[in-house]
């Protein structure tokens, strides 16, 4: 498990505190219903891959073509975009992709095609860096270079119709931030200095919660957003005096203070009502409410929650381990060795852990935390991807969706110049029910 691509997640997570994003405002041009022939197959799902009525877990709902240009790389990477990122989230009823720089819609039950948005009019070096679906509305995080080298670059936060891709609002965010609730009618933004809450309509501010002059570090735990208090913001390596519980719904604040000077390490997730802080140690958890401490784990580190079994997942040595997020008393377990194949353990939901082999035998299996044993096997998913955000809000299996998202490979090519693996000539976005 800890040499497991969960881990590997777990890292990015980390690396991306670490790490300062960047992104410069530019226009979007109008979607366009995918009808023309440049669309991915639209409203057609690949043969035999429609989805017939109610599945049960490990069926395949649908797959459909990707476009663009695809290499299939060995390990964690799989089926990926020969150049840049991909992105992908479902919600509600639509499912949305980003590759490039445009977003593809998708309607969730079935795979038909929707629409397609070119986010046109950016400069040369724009960068996806998200994509998160919402109800009634889709939103996907750019980067841009500044105009000159060297120059402060920004990011951008693109809200989009989910019913036909079409550009509603484009708000400033911070590098690290963007969309942290959004709908048809208000989008909250995490800003550089400040959390605001915009009316989609009209574009006005409904809301704004100054937060000062560095990027801070933030989570999201149901309605509440969590930002850091550190001199310097996430980047300067400070410690975190007290935390800001800011209402996505009404911006209304609270500060948390610990009842120490600093909390202890990086906040590494909020859950349940509890705010999770790792460090070389391990982790602590307190109490999101009032600061205070409920209790520390020697060498475990948070991997994932299961908000139907109200348990928080922590990778203690080989081990997954599901304790109760208020009390850290262990009352699940998945030990090192039971899961088969090589296999990455990537998401837990209703007392099931989803695994993913990998390369070209690929396959996706659930494992149950109680029975100890595996519940559902998935038809071949060769070369899979698990998409994924850094945030926890989008990605291949929110908590909100009724399926995995991977890209896959159904055919390879010959070697791809420069790439880590052969071009794939059958690229595929598959929903997994799960």
């Amino acid at each position: 498990m800890t040499h497991g691509p969960m881990l590997w997640l777990r890292r990015g997570c980390f690396i991306a505190l670490l790490v300062a994003l960047a992104i410069t405002p530019g226009p979007a041009s109008a979607a366009r219903p995918c009808t023309a022939p440049a669309c991915p197959a639209a409203g057609h799902p690949a043969p035999g891959h429609q989805a017939a009525g109610r599945q049960a877990a490990g069926q395949i709902r649908w797959a459909q073509p990707l476009p663009g240009s695809w290499v299939a790389q060995r390990g964690l990477g799989g089926t990926t975009p020969a150049q840049g990122d991909a992105y992908a989230a479902m919600g509600g009823q639509v499912t949305a992709v980003g590759i490039g720089s445009t977003i593809y819609g998708y309607r969730s039950a079935t795979g038909h095609a929707l629409w397609v948005s070119p986010l046109g009019g950016v400069r040369a070096g724009a960068q996806l860096v998200s994509v998160r679906a919402w109800p009634g509305v889709v939103t996907a995080g750019l980067t841009v270079p500044g105009q000159r080298p060297g120059s402060v670059v920004s990011r951008r936060e693109m809200v989009l119709s989910a019913a036909t891709g079409r550009l509603i609002r484009s708000y400033p965010a911070a590098a690290f931030g963007g969309a942290v609730r959004a709908d048809g009618r208000h989008t909250v933004i995490v800003g550089a200095t400040a959390v605001t809450s915009y009316d989609n309509r009209t574009g006005a501010t409904a809301w704004r919660r100054p937060t000062g002059p560095a990027a801070q570090a933030w989570k999201t735990d149901g309605n509440s957003l969590y930002l850091t208090v550190a001199a310097g913001g996430y980047l300067s390596g400070k410690p975190v005096r007290a935390l800001r519980r800011i209402s996505l719904r009404t911006g209304r604040q609270r500060l948390i203070r610990p009842p120490g000077r600093s909390f202890h390490g990086v906040l590494s997730r909020a859950f349940d009502g509890v705010v999770l802080f790792t460090d070389a140690r391990g982790t602590v958890a307190y109490s999101g409410a009032t600061g205070m401490k409920l209790w520390r784990r020697h060498g475990a580190v948070p991997e994932n929650a299961d908000p139907a079994d109200a348990l928080l997942y922590l990778a203690d040595g080989g081990t997954l381990v599901g304790v109760d997020p208020w009390t850290g008393r262990p009352q699940a377990r998945v030990p090192a060795g039971a899961t088969p194949g090589p296999a990455g353990l990537f998401a837990v939901r209703d007392g099931t852990v989803l695994g993913l082999d990998q390369g070209a035998p690929g396959g996706a299996w659930g494992y149950g935390v109680a029975t100890q044993q595996v519940l559902w096997t998935s038809p071949s998913v060769p070369w899979p991807h698990y998409f994924v955000d850094l945030s926890g809000i989008g990605g291949s299996a929110a908590a909100t969706s009724p399926a995995v998202l991977l890209a896959i490979c159904r055919q390879l090519g010959g070697p791809a110049p420069g790439a880590a693996g052969p071009v794939c000539w059958r690229p595929e976005l598959v929903a997994l029910n799960w």
